[in-house]
This record gives C-alpha cells, structure tokens and sequence, in this order.
C-alpha cells in the first residue's frame, strides 16, 4: 500500500507517522514543497526577536532523521502539481532539478496548509514587505534587521501581528501597528482586547486601529519605505510585516475537482475524508465546525492540524475514527501580558443569535496574602440554562492554566454549576482556596439564580442621563482619585448605616451600584435589594467598564477629565 502526503509540518508529518505506527508495511511517501518538512511555525517570532537564537532550534526533523526513525520517504523541494483523481496519482515537480514525475497512491493525504494573505496593493511585492510563515521568511526578516533597520510597521493585529511585533520592539526598533478592525486582536471582545492597546502603548508601540493599508511607496521619510493609509498618512519604515490574516491553499485540491466551501477550504467528513473516498485532508486548508455555534469556518492552528492528521491516519487504516468539532482555544503573550480565548467571543455569539449572559472579573493568580498575586481579567461566557459558552482572560501570570481548564470545561460539556464545584490544586504559591474559576462559577450562578443583577458599560450613557442613582460604594479616597459624575458615595461598609440617606437620594428611582471589580457594589446589591430598591450592580467593575469605555466620563478633584483604560 502506498500513500501519498502532500505538504509536511502539522498536520501533515502527524499524519504520516501515525501511518507509519499502524502499518509497518506501507509505503509512505511526504512530498513538500519548501525546504523543510518538519518545523516550529509558531516558534518563528520568538526567534526574529532572538529569545530562540538557534534557528536549528526550529527544525524538529530531517527528512534523514524521519526515515531512521519511521522509515519514511521524505521529499523536500518536491512540488505536487497536479491530481489524477481517476488514474489515482499525482504529477511532481523536483524544484531542484526541474524535472517531473507521476507517483501513484492508494491513499491521498492533502496537508497543503495555508498561505499569508497579500491584498491586491500596490507596493506589496517590495523587498521590504515580508510575511511570516516559514523558515525562509523569518530567515529573511532576520537578514532585513541585522542589516540595520530601526523602523517597522506591522499590518495587523491578530496573533502573528503582535507577537511580531514584541519581537521586533525586542530587537529595539520603532514600531507602527496597523489594524483595520476597530480593536487589536479580534479574537477577543473589545472590552479585553483594549487592556492589550494598553499593553502595546505602554512599550512605545504606536497603535492605530481602525486603519486601512492603502499602498508601500517609495520614501519620503529617509527611511526605506513609506506606508500609505487610506487616510493619506505616510508611515515611513525599513521593513513592512503583513500579518493581515491567512487563507486555505487549496489551488491544488480546487483543479481536482474537490468539494471546496464558499470560504475556498476542503470540505471533509468526520474521518478527514474529501469529496474523492481515496483523499484525505488535515490542516489549515480544511473547514471546520465551530463547536458552540455549529456554525462552518476555518481554524488554522497547529492543535487541531496534528489531531487531524493522526485521525486521517485511522481511517486509511480501517479504524472508525471521528473528529470533534473545533474550540479554537488560543493564547498570546504581548509583552507583561498574556491574552486567550477559548469558545466563540460575545460579539460572535450575537452575530450568530445565540442567546447568552457574560460575567467579568478581576481574581489574584493565586492567595492574594502570598506575594506577588497579580490580577487575571476573566469574562466567562454562558448560556440561560447555565452551559458554557466561552471564556477569554487577560493577565500577567496564571492565564494559561484558567484558559486551559476553562477549555476542557467547555469540550466536556459542563456548565457554570460545574465550574462551581471544580476540585483545583490549591497552595498560596499558584492559587487560592476558592479559584479564579471557582470564582466565576459563584458570580454566572448568582445571575442565574436572582441573586446578582448586573448592568454594563454598554448602559454607561443611560445611567448618566440621570434616571438612575449612581452609588459608588469605594473608600472616600478611592472616589476622590476618580469617580463618574453624578455618582453618590457611599463605603459599602457603612452602607447599612446610610441606608435612610440612600433611600432619599434615589427618590423613587432604580440604584446601579459600582466599585472597583464587581465585588463590594454585589454586596452592596445585596443590601439594597433587602430594602426593596430595584439595584443592580456593575459587571466586573470600574475595571471592565474604562476597559470597555475608556472615554468614560471620570471627575478627578471636581474636574471632568477622560480616563484610559490604562490608568
């Protein structure tokens, strides 16, 4: 039996070694067209900055070390250009040499990936606009820094974009950050994301959201190029990073006739299977499903490449295998902090009408009384009837575990009751005795059963308007340092002796209650809805609403003065 991998590194190279696994007979033959088969895609901006210096640091395997170890015929620089479906082969091209073969296959796995998107503008094929996707690229990067480049601009701000972006304020150049959507790193809702903006502002990176690129022009700068915005602005810089999103690359597997969705990616069976029962297809060139929403959608992340290609792998085999849904669960470190997402976001939920609550807070990595416990800013997204949804967080240490157990609560299919009584390790040095997911369980079980009312910052302008009491209920010197107008305050510790006075001031109207995370306006709540007030009480705070509304109103000293998310 032979089969026949087109396309190595994820997805590709897991399938055929678990192939090699079950079948020490086949012939298995991987056919790449880059020169490496086996590396660390995600490890590319870690060694532009220099934290990896090793670039062999990057290369996993060999095409020598795969057949010494799982005896596999491994082609680098062997191009696939064409399928015939009927004849069962594939026509390839050696780069090197120029020549053409035809290989025939009894299985066919397509693991051909993905590749950057360059819009159609002009200036784009410059030497100094770079993507970064391979070896080769962040090799070329590499050459574009150590030749002397002081200035970059980097066009958008999804994963790749920011981590691009530490790397190349690591190496000490000047950074322009380019997005068009209206927020950096849309993965996350905009309340999340703009602790992020902050972040990147606060290490000297010049941010510009809501910005399209129009061309690369020559320079007027002194620099190497000039950036053009749709706007006119000319950005000068020595090199460009287009980190813009990907796309399937799927030329291969249109030609051939495959079932493509209207996205352009293969569309598969739950064994991997194309629309051909003799092709297989893993990767970033595959449609997914979204294991919230059901909805269909493309998901290029190395996780979900390697699980694919070993169950491509079973079904060549015979093995009744079926794959899962995909969570899209992803993190990213920007600097001091660390960003992730598992699930589908709120804005994305909406879009999809899908009924759904979110509850923010602002819980310590670990025992608040051990020292150095840093705050995690969690939103957990559920269901009326209490089913997890999705989670994002953003922190400076303790992030990945809480996303990662918020992951595998959301795959097993648990709830926010779950969440509640989840058994986590506990010691003063990595967590507290009621966890941060412990934490968020309590406060979505509170909305669901009554106890707990919140509002949002998206109320924040109908709150001012004045049909509301604004009761603020911090210490006298935390509302001195800043407070929203209008606002009384009342300490929640003397709330019940103030009651009387509250009672007056809110005349018959409803109470929104606020403090810094969330935690003293519910015990505020509490109190006042004891009284027979109509209260509610801010979700995660202050905290979540400058991040929401950093053009929040803020009386500081009895002067009206924005506040930044950042201070």
């Amino acid at each position: 039996m032979r089969i026949v991998v087109v396309g190595g590194v994820a997805g590709g190279m897991s399938a055929a070694a678990r192939l090699r696994r079950l079948d020490e007979t086949a012939e298995i033959v991987v056919l790449e067209r880059g020169p490496d088969v086996s590396f660390a895609n995600c490890g590319l901006p870690y060694h532009v900055g220099g934290e990896i210096r090793n670039r062999s640091a990057l290369l996993l395997h060999t095409p020598a070390s795969l057949h010494a170890s799982l005896d596999l015929d491994v082609r680098v620089r062997h191009e696939v250009t064409s399928i015939d479906r009927d004849a069962r082969t594939v026509t390839v091209r050696d780069l090197e040499a120029g020549t053409d073969a035809v290989l025939g296959y009894d299985a066919l796995v397509l693991a051909t990936g993905a590749e950057p998107i360059v819009p159609p503008l002009p200036g784009l094929d410059r030497p100094e606009v770079r993507t970064l996707r391979t070896v080769p690229d962040a090799d070329a990067l590499r050459d574009l820094l150590d030749a002397g480049a002081q200035s970059a601009v980097v066009v958008g701000a999804g994963f790749i974009g920011l981590e691009t972006v530490e790397a190349f304020r690591h190496r000490g150049l000047t950074v322009t950050l380019v997005e068009l959507a209206p927020q950096v790193l849309p993965a996350l809702d905009a309340d999340m994301a703009s602790m992020i903006e902050a972040e990147l502002r606060a290490h000297d990176v010049d941010v510009r959201t809501g910005a399209g690129l129009a061309a690369v022009e020559d320079s007027r700068s002194g620099r190497a190029v000039d950036v053009v915005l749709s706007d006119g602005e000319r950005i000068g810089a020595d090199v460009v990073l287009l980190g813009v999103g990907v796309r399937p690359s799927t030329a291969l597997a249109r030609a051939a006739g495959l079932e493509l969705s209207p996205a352009g990616a293969v569309v598969v069976t739950p064994s991997q299977q194309t629309s051909d029962p003799h092709i297989w297809a893993v990767g970033d060139a595959i449609q997914v499903t979204d294991f919230v929403t059901g909805a269909p959608g493309v998901v290029p992340l190395a996780g979900p490449a390697n699980r694919q290609g070993r169950l491509a792998a079973d079904a060549i085999m015979g093995r009744h295998v079926a794959s899962s849904p995909v969570l899209g669960t992803a993190i990213v470190r920007v600097f001091g902090l660390t960003a992730a997402v598992t699930g589908p976001t709120s804005r994305r939920l909406t879009a999809a009408g899908v009924e759904h609550r979110v509850v923010h807070l602002h819980p310590g990595h670990h025992a608040g009384y051990y020292p150095g416990a840093e705050s995690i800013h969690l939103a957990v997204i559920f269901a009326p009837d209490g089913g997890l949804l999705g989670a994002q967080a953003v922190g400076s240490a303790g992030v990945d575990k809480r996303i990662d157990v918020l992951a595998t609560a959301l795959r097993a299919g648990m709830t926010v009751d779950d969440l509640a009584e989840l058994e986590l390790a506990y010691a003063p040095p990595f967590g507290s005795a009621k966890d941060a997911i412990n934490m968020a369980g309590f406060l979505a079980q509170n909305v669901l059963d009554g106890m707990l009312t919140t509002w949002s910052a998206a109320e924040l302008d109908s709150v001012l308007d004045g049909s509301v009491l604004l009761l603020d209920v911090r210490s006298a010197r935390e509302f001195a340092v800043g407070h929203l107008p209008g606002a009384l305050n009342v300490p929640h510790t003397r709330l019940r002796g103030r009651i009387d006075e509250v009672v007056e001031a809110a005349a018959g109207r409803p109470v929104r209650a606020l403090c810094a995370s969330g935690f003293r306006s519910y015990l505020a709540h509490r109190v006042l809805t004891s009284h027979g007030l109509d209260s509610a009480s801010l979700d995660g705070g202050l905290t979540t609403l400058l991040a929401a509304r950093p053009d929040a109103p803020i009386v500081v000293d009895s002067v009206r003065e924005p506040v930044l998310a950042s201070r």
